[in-house]
């Protein structure tokens, strides 16, 4: 094996690139995609000329980078929290990620004990607003549960708000979720969420692209939700405003062809403006979680049929409901007036009639016939009412 493919090598490079370059430079993943991660790592170590297709000073920033950025102590501190690194084409690597293309992580740190790969393959994310209403974080709980209880693993972005309640929604139901964190798995963050985060790393996985120690920002918040959209099957926005960060994250799935699902709300809460447009769009509305997994799970994983309650009248013969629809609300009324309504003959009315009598739904009043008072409320349970 030459020095090139030696895993070991290639690992170390690529910890070393994910210290040095920003995620979801496209200019960086084009020089991994054309030279390879050896001679980008060579290259940035000062051992060679310029990368193409940036200027001097951003070089110059990436080559200060790049002499702090020392693998083995990422390595080191990485295995002292139990968190792995995981290159692309590695046995855990998610191929999905790969749709991304130069946009593709340089790799991905996990932390847990379920392999990544396994897990996307049957994965859906649900994201929404960090300020979310008592609506929101209710919806998105009960939707966590319920793709978990169906074998879906849910991932989110470990967040407050939709975020949150989505993974402890799938942790109440013993189920699998994944946090996509935008700073070091090992630095959980809200820091209100470390709770949270460490029970996910025990029952699930806690990821990201950056390496042990990195914070957050608000421009690898956006980056991060990529990550999200590709790895997982659809995207399910819960609540977002017209500026919502999740709304990011259903365009890059909506990008990458993947399903771009949304939760309707009140017509008049701007926390729902976002999904709303969404449902003008391409996205699908759903209102539980097995409307999710009918549109993104295989064939016959069918969501169950949504119909109303079964009146009696519904279990009538076709021809005894019109005659009966047609019996006036409120005054009785002769038998050749009700043949007319129901478009039959006066003997075939009376015929039904006669039968309505016996179930209930009519009486006689001298030479006409009235709905009795089970019928009226029959009849308008079965209306639509402006």
């Amino acid at each position: 094996m030459s020095r090139a493919d030696d895993p070991d090598e290639e690992l170390h490079d690529r910890v070393f690139l994910a210290r040095v370059l920003e995620p979801g430079d496209e200019i960086a993943g084009r020089w991994l995609r054309e030279l390879g991660a050896r001679e980008v790592a060579r290259r940035l170590r000062g051992k060679g000329a310029r990368l193409p297709g940036v200027s001097e000073r951003r070089w110059a920033g990436l080559l200060g980078r790049a002499e702090r950025a020392v693998p083995e102590r990422d390595l080191e501190v990485a295995r002292e929290v139990g968190v792995r690194f995981v290159c692309p084409g590695g046995v855990e690597w998610p191929g999905q990620l790969d749709d991304l293309g130069d946009a593709r992580p340089v790799g991905l740190w996990v932390r847990g004990a379920a392999s990544l790969r396994m897990w996307a393959l049957r994965s859906v994310a649900v994201v929404g607003a960090r300020a979310c209403t008592e609506y929101g974080s209710h919806m998105a709980a009960t939707f966590g549960a319920g793709l978990a209880e169906r074998g879906w693993v849910v991932v989110s972005g470990g967040a407050y708000g939709i975020d949150g309640a989505a993974h402890r929604g799938a942790l109440a139901a013993g189920g699998a979720t994944v946090a996509v964190l935008a700073c070091g798995v090992d630095r959980p963050y809200p820091r209100g969420h470390t709770q949270l985060i460490t029970r996910i790393a025990q029952q699930g996985l806690v990821i990201g692209e950056l390496p042990p120690g990195d914070h957050p920002t608000p421009s690898r918040f956006i980056v991060r939700n990529r990550v999200i959209a590709a790895l997982t099957r659809g995207t399910v926005v819960v609540e977002a405003a017209h500026r919502s960060g999740s709304l990011a994250t259903a365009r890059a799935a909506q990008r990458l062809g993947r399903h771009t699902i949304g939760v309707p709300g009140p017509a008049t809460s701007g926390l729902s403006a976002g999904v709303h447009e969404l449902l003008r769009q391409d996205a699908v509305l759903v209102t539980d979680a097995a409307e999710v997994v009918e549109l993104v799970g295989d064939m016959g994983e069918l969501a169950p049929d949504r119909r109303g309650p079964v009146l009696p009248r519904d279990l009538l013969a076709p021809q005894m409901r019109r005659v009966l629809a047609a019996l006036p609300g409120q005054r009785a009324a002769p038998a050749d007036e009700i043949a007319r309504g129901a478009q039959t003959t006066v003997d075939d009315a009376i015929a039904r009639l006669y039968e309505l009598r016996a179930l209930g739904y009519v009486e006689r009043h001298g030479d006409g016939w009235k709905l009795t008072r089970q019928a009226m409320i029959s009849v308008r349970g079965g209306r639509s009412r402006c």
